[in-house]
């Protein structure tokens, strides 16, 4: 269960990776939405954007969020373009996206050379209520493959709807951080002993998931502040699994 951690621009990791190293591409990159007009998107930062006037916490900004539109749809299909050459044939990437950006983010999968496979649900059941419009308690993961897939070298089973809450409390440690509960069933997707590139690794959910789950795990995250964090988070799950082995050989 090796993992590695790059602290630093994705596009320029990505660029000085090898052809065919990793099996699964699962990120959650910047959204640059949150807004009704370009002004809103590109002027107000990640915590004015995705977290309630009144809340308490005292979470850190993060980089990349203050694309327009057409910007955003370039940069996600240059660093898809480099993620589909570090995948292998018949390897996956996981994107996710809100609801805002879901037509851009798959024409740039597509863009850079993924064949788009469907689109997955991500529930929130404490979403805030809204009167008199719909509650939007749903976010999105693109999913796609890099050429056919080849369902014998991974048989699973994987449900398309995903239902879970944010992390909350001290649990919580990034904006726009995901359950590791729906991670970990993502992760599967990545065929065992496989390798899961996440490029936009945030707080480290999905190298936790990753780890957890029995894959190996590279990681990019470009705010030094989260990529303390995610190396700390990832430390700390690779010593739970070592004393969990340690039990297991004494039992």
């Amino acid at each position: 269960m090796p993992y590695s951690l790059h602290q630093g621009d994705a596009l320029s990791v990505l660029s000085n990776m090898p052809d065919n190293c990793v099996d699964s591409v699962i990120t959650d990159p910047p959204y640059n939405s949150g807004g009704r007009t370009a002004k809103e998107r590109t002027t107000r930062t990640a915590k004015q954007k995705y977290t309630s006037a009144e809340a308490t916490h005292g979470l850190a900004d993060f980089d990349g969020e203050n694309m327009d539109q057409r910007s955003y749809g370039f940069w996600l299909t240059q660093i898809m373009t480099q993620a589909h050459r570090v995948t292998k044939v018949g390897g996956t990437a996981l994107v996710f996206t809100d609801w805002r950006q879901l037509p851009i983010t798959t024409d740039a999968i597509q863009a850079a050379g993924w064949l788009w496979r469907g689109v997955l649900a991500w529930h929130k059941p404490q979403a805030r209520p809204q009167k008199g419009r719909f509650t939007q308690n749903c976010e999105f993961i693109i999913w796609a493959s890099n050429g056919p897939l080849d369902a014998a070298r991974n048989p699973v089973y994987l449900p398309g709807l995903y239902s879970a809450s944010q992390p909350s409390g001290k649990d919580r440690q990034h904006i726009t951080q995901k359950p590791v509960s729906v991670m970990r069933e993502l992760v599967k997707i990545c065929p065992q002993d496989g390798t899961v590139l996440d490029f936009c690794a945030g707080s480290g959910s999905t190298g936790v998931a990753a780890l957890l789950e029995g894959r190996d795990f590279i990681g990019v995250e470009k705010t030094k502040h989260y990529a303390s964090i995610a190396k700390k988070r990832l430390h700390q799950t690779t010593q739970q699994i070592l004393s969990q082995d340690d039990v297991i050989l004494t039992a």
